[in-house]
Formats: structure tokens, sequence, C-alpha cells
């Protein structure tokens, strides 16, 4: 595949690393009305069940999504929660976030989804669905108007309380992403895809009963052929981290025949930090052809083509530097005379 067929980024030419994000350097600018009034974030009174408080934020999402006449397409709400559940919680961020304009907001994911694609950009190719509206060059004003309610709405539901954690287990204690799929469909859609996401309890429960140390040896090769948005893996995690054991020391796959739920569970496999060795497919697992071996191919497929943008990135940087150090040790025309 060559560098203008690459699926990452469909609408825009190859970028250059940032290694800070910008939200992160300055103050973004605000519109006249903004000065005036400081938005902050509202103290939610979570669940105290992390499923519970999941279902709230996707109830929330969906109703905010909705309420703004957001449309059809359901991976512009799914790609926000999912941008806005990779971030961390510094102080004072959710305030950050909900001073931004509409407009502003395709930037702020953009930098996210970049930011992690530099990581693991095997994961966040499988994502594409979920922040490729982003990069749209012409965004339509009433979507944005729907991402950014949805945006607030999920902070002021303390959607950073539940992900923002730097320790990866209590930011895995739940699946957001799967409740808000869910909702977002049909019933119709999900009844022709047969998508009912087993239940986190069902799974936390199967992890327990077959995780042990006994089990659960050092790079063994966990899989789960219908990964949904993920839940399953993250039950194993969570038991793997209660044994006192490393998730990086594991091989992780998951599959799914439908791409968005395939998008999801990529996104919840960098959140909750299943390490360097985990694996997104969409693909039948049922074909017998299925072994993981073309996901396989993808992801390294994945990381070539970022190791090629960033040694173009690193090339330009190189030459920008070269010609400003000509500049400075050449003299002017009026200095010579």
């Amino acid at each position: 595949m060559s560098d203008d067929d690459a699926p990452f980024l469909p609408r825009t030419a190859p970028v250059t690393a940032r290694p800070v994000p910008a939200w992160a350097k300055k103050k973004p600018p605000k519109s006249k009305a903004a000065a005036r009034t400081k938005v902050t974030a509202r103290k939610y009174l979570a669940p105290r069940d992390p499923h519970e408080h999941a279902r709230k934020i996707a109830e929330n999402v969906i109703e905010a999504w909705y309420q703004n006449y957001g449309g059809s397409s359901i991976d512009v709400p799914l790609g926000t929660v999912g941008a806005l559940a990779l971030l961390r919680n510094p102080p004072g961020l959710a305030d950050w976030i909900l001073n931004l304009q509409p407009h502003e907001l395709p930037q702020l994911f953009k930098e996210i989804y970049l930011g992690y694609w530099i990581k693991q950009p095997d994961l966040i190719n499988r994502a594409i669905r979920l922040h490729d509206w982003a990069w749209n060059p012409d965004p339509d004003t009433q979507q944005l108007r729907a991402v950014h309610a949805v945006t607030n709405r999920a902070i002021n539901t303390g959607l950073l309380d539940l992900t923002g954690h730097d320790d990866p287990y209590w930011r895995s204690e739940s699946d957001v992403l799967s409740p808000l799929l869910t909702g977002l469909r049909h019933k119709s859609d999900k009844k022709w895809r047969g998508e009912y996401h087993t239940p986190a309890c069902v799974t936390d429960l199967m992890a327990q009963m077959v995780v042990d140390k006994d089990f659960a040896q050092p790079n063994m090769a966990i899989r789960e052929p219908a990964v949904g948005s993920g839940g399953m893996l993250r039950s194993v995690a969570q038991r793997l981290r209660e044994l006192q054991l490393d998730p990086h020391d594991y091989t992780w796959y998951g599959n799914d025949v439908d791409s968005l739920a395939a998008a999801c569970a990529a996104i919840n496999t960098i959140i909750w930090d299943l390490g360097p060795r985990a694996h997104i497919g969409c693909a039948d697992s049922l074909a017998p052809d299925d072994d993981y071996a073309k996901t396989r191919a993808e992801a390294a497929e994945a990381f070539e083509q970022r190791d090629r943008y960033m040694e173009t990135a690193s090339t330009i940087v190189a030459y920008h530097r070269a010609f400003a150090l000509v500049d400075q040790l050449t003299p002017s025309k009026e200095n010579a005379a």
C-alpha cells in the first residue's frame, strides 16, 4: 500500500509528530460569548457501581445527541466519547474542554487520536470509523453542535472521573462504549446483527472462575472470537491485575465481524492498557481461514506506515532547520553593502 492509499488520514497529508498537544500548551481562542461566560464542570454524584455509572453516561450522551439532531451517524458520538475517554484527568482539564467552542472540538479529537496513533497505529487504524469524521474540512455545523452537546453531557456526567485515572486498574472498572454502542443502534439493527453484549457481571464472574495463577501462564494468548467492544478482555485483564499479574505479559486477540464494534474494542484496548501485543481484528471468526494472520499483517503494515510518516516528518523538520541555519549564516544584501 502506498502512502497515498493509507486509510488512517483519508483527507489529510502526512502529519508531523506532536510530542505535546496544542491544548496542553496554550488556552484556546474564545468567542466573545465564551469570554463573558466561563463554563464549569458540575459536580456529578456518580453511582457506586462503575457499570451503572457507564450506563448513565451512555444514556445522557444518547439523549444529548438526539436532542440536538445529531443524525444517524452513530460513529460520531461514539468517537467523541472514545476520544475523551483516552484522556487522563489533570486538574482543570474538564473545565478547559467545556469552554471550547463547537468548531474547536474536531482539532482536539484529532490531536488525541494522533497522539495515540504514534504509539499504537494498528489500534487507531482499526478505530478509523470513530475519528474519520473529525478530519472533514467542511464539517456540518449542526453536527458540531451535537458533538458539543455530547462532550458537555459526557463530562458533566463524570466520564473523566471514570476513565481518566492514571492507574489502568481503576479506568478499567467498566466499559463506557458498550452501552453507548448498543443504545445508539436501532433495535432491528441489533437483532439483524445479533449484537447482544455479554453483561459485565457475567464476564467478571467467568474471569473469576477460569483465570488463576496456574492457568494464566506468561506469554500465553488470550482470544475472544466475538469480542464486541471488548468486555471479556476487560474482565480477564482485571482478574490478572488482581492476581498481581501484568496484562502486558500476554498476547490478546479480539475479533468481531462488525467494524464499529471492533473500533470500540480497539479504543478500549488502549484505555484498559492491555499492552503492546493486543490485536483487534474485523473478520468472521467462523470462517475456516480466520486465524488472526490477517490481523497481525494489518498491524505490521500500520507500524510500517507510521514509521514512513515519522521518517518523512523528521526529514522535513531537518530541512527546515538547515534552511533556517543557512539564512542565519548568509549575510543579507543590506549588510553586505
